[in-house]
């Protein structure tokens, strides 16, 4: 079904999830803010979407952008399930988000348009449906940072205002998110089609998640198997991304882990000052089940939490299903670490990936707390050195990397070698202090800093003199970074 809305809505939605899978959300409606106001428009993405800008920014536009849409286009919270730090959930769902819809771009790509903060629904488990403008400004700067650093991501269209204070530990301005993604298809989404005991919902389930991401597989006789297959690689290519820039999830629960392989849910999230494997930000995650060198691991164990569920479809019997789930979950490490000797290689300019100088360099860092950005920034000019208060580590290190590269073993970096290393590592990243004081400020008011701080993100490659304080790390004093849920 596909609902196209009237007078001054000017383009088509359509609702292919809700026809194929309709036992896994319910129709809901989204409250009406009393008095929104457009905070962010991204106007690039709505470009990429084909959708007006300047339609948005109006009084019906921003109706949209808040779920005030005619009743003939069905809007709905979506179920799923999930494990939050290792324990079952068995529903869990859309509290206060709402699916409006699929826009469909030229090149046939499908994309979710979806409200969060829009108002309780079935799903809310005593929550007020509401989000903070904080955290929704979070959502946004995060996914446009990872979008510029060519992580798979979802990303925000809007933040807009409610012109209401939501209550949290002190009162805030209330605020809608519209977030596009390619699904909301979660691992958690497939543990609860298969904790309802109906293998035909399962299937469904599947067969829509191939359609719309793995369309390929479709006429595949092992297609179940083969899409198993296809997710796995895509989180190991997710998680081997994420590696790569520094950043820390901080919430890898089940209904965190997407089917397409984009990141989703921006809470307590963070990028790596120094490099630490063991980097924990979240200040729920009292037991570093999330830190930032467990990130690959938990990936799997999420993908295995996939493969049970789908064990009706991959075989004859539960034993085969068994197998052929095993099977398909055990390339998990060897796919990320192929991923992930590839992004390090091309952060070094390795013409000949090295799996040995790249694990080395990691002991390096860590042993020299060095900040984990500026790092190969530095290397690339050759100031990489000033950054260890103990230089032996690097020292033994770094003329290993100049041979592998072609280099002598002293001079400058050689300018190709330099230019294909900035390509690749970013000048800017949204440093946890940075994004708080942009956020403080906007709360207050104040949008000025935020924007300046999204505009640096978004183009991370290139180094500006008058961004030099985005690049730097934290003024030495700064407290520990402590992040948390958003509200």
């Amino acid at each position: 079904m596909s609902a196209h809305l009237a007078g001054p809505f000017p383009f088509v939605l359509e609702h292919q999830y809700a026809d194929d899978v309709p036992a896994l959300s319910t129709p809901w409606r989204a409250m009406a803010p009393p008095r929104p106001q457009l905070v962010v428009l991204n106007t690039d993405l709505a470009g990429e979407l084909g959708l007006d800008p300047e339609w948005l920014a109006s009084p019906v536009g921003l109706d949209f952008l808040t779920g005030q849409v005619p009743t003939t286009v069905p809007t709905a919270a979506q179920a799923y399930a999930g494990h939050q730090f290792g324990a079952y959930s068995p529903l869990l769902g859309d509290g206060r988000a709402l699916l409006l819809g699929e826009v469909v771009t030229g090149d046939g790509a499908r994309h979710d348009l979806h409200l969060k903060g829009s108002g309780p629904t079935p799903y809310a488990r005593r929550g007020d449906g509401r989000a903070v403008l904080s955290a929704m400004l979070r959502e946004h700067v995060i996914g446009e940072a990872l979008h510029a650093l060519g992580v798979p991501t979802t990303r925000a269209l809007a933040v807009v205002t409610t012109g209401e204070e939501v209550v949290r530990d002190t009162p805030h301005p209330g605020a809608i998110l519209c977030r596009v993604a390619a699904s909301h298809l979660r691992v958690g989404t497939f543990q609860y089609a298969a904790a309802r005991g109906d293998v035909n919902v399962v299937s469904a389930l599947a067969d829509h998640a191939i359609r719309r991401h793995y369309p390929q597989l479709m006429d595949s006789a092992d297609r179940y198997v083969g899409f198993y297959e296809q997710v796995v690689s895509a989180q190991a290519a997710l998680v081997a991304a994420w590696m790569g820039v520094g950043f820390v999830h901080g919430v890898m629960n089940t209904d965190n882990t997407t089917i397409s392989g984009q990141s989703i849910d921006f809470g307590p999230c963070a990028f790596l000052d120094r490099y630490d494997p063991a980097a924990v930000f979240s200040s729920i995650d009292v037991s570093g089940r999330y830190a930032f060198g467990h990130q690959p691991g938990i990936t799997q164990w999420n993908l295995a939490r996939l493969g049970e569920a789908l064990l009706p479809l991959l075989g004859r019997d539960e034993e085969a299903a068994v197998s052929r789930a095993t099977e398909v979950l055990s390339t998990f490490p060897q796919k990320y670490r192929d991923q992930w000797v590839q992004v390090m290689s091309s952060k070094l300019a390795l013409p000949t990936a090295d799996p040995v100088l790249i694990r080395d360099l990691m002991v390096v860092l860590e042993q020299g707390a060095v900040d984990f950005t500026v790092f190969f920034r530095a290397l690339a000019t050759g100031e990489a050195r000033s950054l260890f208060s103990d230089s032996r580590g690097y020292d033994g290190w770094v003329g290993r990397w100049r041979s592998a590269v072609g280099m002598a073993s002293e001079g400058d970096v050689d300018p190709m070698v330099a230019a294909a290393m900035d390509r690749v590592n970013p000048a800017y990243v949204p440093r946890h202090h940075l994004v708080e004081e942009a956020l403080a400020a906007a709360t207050g008011g104040d949008i000025s800093a935020y924007a300046r701080l999204v505009r640096a993100v978004s183009a991370p490659w290139t180094a500006r003199a008058d961004w030099e304080d985005l690049a730097a790390p934290p003024p030495v004093g700064t407290p520990p970074t402590v992040t948390f849920c958003g509200t």
